[in-house]
């Protein structure tokens, strides 16, 4: 199962690179991973996509040194890169990934030098996301109209192609084959063009709302679940890497995973903060940031004891549930491209972003 990676190249950094430029490289190797070395090649420590996303949460920015990167590295499970010999087993690479709860483990020749990286995904034939997912597509798409008159809004033309079957080939190509679609509003337009999904190299299932049921209510006309689910709006235009989506819930262990995105606006007035009366600090037209919900969730069976069949129920809802009986709710954060198609401006902009090739990674 040698080499792992064809081109070690493409995965290594030198340690002055910015936390952009980790990211490109991440991308660039397509295997998760970076590795930080010296001028000899030789291993200083590894930067993986959750080591991004992590940064970004705690409001790193890409221009920033990877100085910011390996102080937080210093505060997670592996301070210190697990690494191994060029020349250990490929079962010895398996139990020690097991063992570390690692993806990755770059492989060094005498000198601590990277030669290459095992993957888990090549030592177990699978990345490992075997999972269901549900497309939310029952909405009226009521601001978009007259575009949604005849047309339920997941079926708009962005490009060559429906929204949504955007959104199933993006499924596909992550290995999720097993898709349900909630439908309510012009539910035949979406049948009839999907039909059974074999077409589009998926095995599709119709859910079919009598009235609508919220952005999480369809859910509880499902079977429950024996393993993960992903819910997507039908509404989103994405490039979201499903498979490090799922990487990262499974590694922080969590009942619900949410994606969400940055977003920041500029106050155009001086803040004043106060302690009641008494005047703190003021900010001069300062720049807000915060994350929203980007309306991508990956949820565990468990999820389905908060939810009753014929709830109208929304999944900020079933969040505030969760959070109440102490489970794991974590945000995942999103890098990738990712557009909200809920007006018309928002819809101009799909096409425009399509026809500018903007969502090729």
């Amino acid at each position: 199962m040698r080499p792992f990676i064809a081109n070690i190249g493409a995965c290594l950094l030198p340690i002055s690179a910015t936390v952009g430029e980790v990211v490109r490289c991440i991308d660039r190797a397509a295997v998760g991973i970076a590795l930080l070395v010296d001028e000899e090649q030789r291993l200083l420590t590894t930067m993986t996509d959750g080591d991004v996303r992590r940064a970004m949460l705690n409001g790193v920015g890409l221009e920033q040194s990877v100085e910011r990167l390996l102080e937080m590295k210093k505060l997670s499970a592996h301070p210190v890169p697990v690494s191994r010999s060029v020349d250990t087993s490929d079962e010895d690479l398996l139990n020690a990934m097991r063992s570390a709860q690692v993806q990755h483990i770059p492989l060094l020749d005498a000198e601590g030098r990277v030669v290459d990286v095992a993957l888990l995904s090549s030592l177990v034939g699978s990345d490992g996301v075997e999972i269901r997912a549900v497309v939310m597509a029952g909405g009226f798409g009521a601001r978009l109209r007259p575009f949604t008159d005849t047309t339920p809004k997941p079926m708009l033309p962005v490009g060559d192609k429906p929204l949504l079957e955007r959104t199933i080939e993006q499924l596909r190509a992550a290995g999720i084959t097993d898709v349900n679609i909630t439908t309510h509003y012009l539910q035949d337009k979406i049948s009839k063009h999907f039909g059974t999904g074999e077409d589009f190299g998926v095995r599709l299932g119709y859910v079919q709302e009598d009235r609508p049921l919220g952005t999480a209510g369809a859910l509880g006309l499902l079977k429950k679940p024996q393993s993960t689910v992903l819910v997507i709006n039908g509404d989103i235009l994405t490039t979201i890497d499903f498979r490090a989506m799922a990487q990262f819930h499974r590694s922080n262990e969590a009942d619900l995973t949410v994606a969400v995105r940055p977003y920041e606006f500029d106050v155009p007035y001086g803040v004043i903060d106060c302690d009641d009366l008494k005047v703190i600090a003021v900010r001069e037209k300062p720049r807000i940031r915060f994350f929203v919900n980007a309306g991508i969730y990956l949820v565990e069976p468990s999820a389905w004891n908060f939810i009753t069949e014929g709830e109208r129920l929304d999944m900020p809802q079933v969040i505030e549930r969760l959070l109440s009986a102490n489970a794991t709710v974590i945000s995942f954060p999103m890098r990738e491209y990712w557009l909200d198609i809920g007006r018309p401006d928002d819809y101009q902009q799909a096409k425009d972003d399509v026809e500018a090739g903007r969502l090729e990674r």
